[in-house]
């Protein structure tokens, strides 16, 4: 397996993942409608969206085959409402096959040193209250931030908390 910086032309792989993580994590969370209609080509546009943006860094782990089976993104935390925060990790997705292989905490380490690089030392993560995958960031030392805004996403009111770690730097 190979962490490295995503390239323009992992847009489409990076959206792949993307979708289909949403398709499995969010079941039972958000409508199926909502996930039904996710398009591949959609978040290939956004991809390159967010590739091509000077303030975020996105990194990529690709299996033995060359092929993306998990990214993250971030950059500096803009918001100013989280004192102390002061990088964002924007998101992290693992192809369900892939979770629990460490692959998830290579990623996070990679973003990590990349914030350190640019003297961003802490972080904080917005992740929905119902999603499981949560308690990844707490067996990485993150403490709940925020425990309760309230986020819409299609027709779905839900819960969304922030995870935050006030030093990178061990992680």
């Amino acid at each position: 397996m190979i962490i490295r910086e995503a390239a323009l032309s992992d847009a489409e792989g990076i959206a792949k993942v993307h979708v289909d993580c949403w398709r499995t994590t969010y079941k039972n969370i958000i409508s199926d409608d909502f996930l039904n209609k996710l398009s591949y080509e959609q978040r290939t546009k956004l991809w390159v969206q967010n590739i091509s943006r000077e303030d975020n860094y996105v990194y990529v782990a690709e299996n033995e085959e060359g092929k993306i089976i998990g990214f993250t993104d971030g950059g500096k935390e803009k918001s100013g409402k989280y004192p102390g925060y002061d990088g964002d990790v924007t998101s992290i997705y693992i192809l369900k096959e892939y979770q629990g292989l460490g692959i998830g905490r290579k990623l996070l380490r990679q973003l990590f040193k990349k914030f350190i690089s640019l003297n961003i030392h802490s972080a904080i993560v917005w992740v929905l209250k119902d999603n499981n995958s949560r308690f990844f960031y707490e067996r990485l030392g993150a403490k709940i931030v925020v425990d309760n805004e309230l986020v819409k996403i299609g027709n779905d009111n839900l819960k969304l908390m922030a995870y935050g770690w006030e030093s990178i730097d061990k992680v």
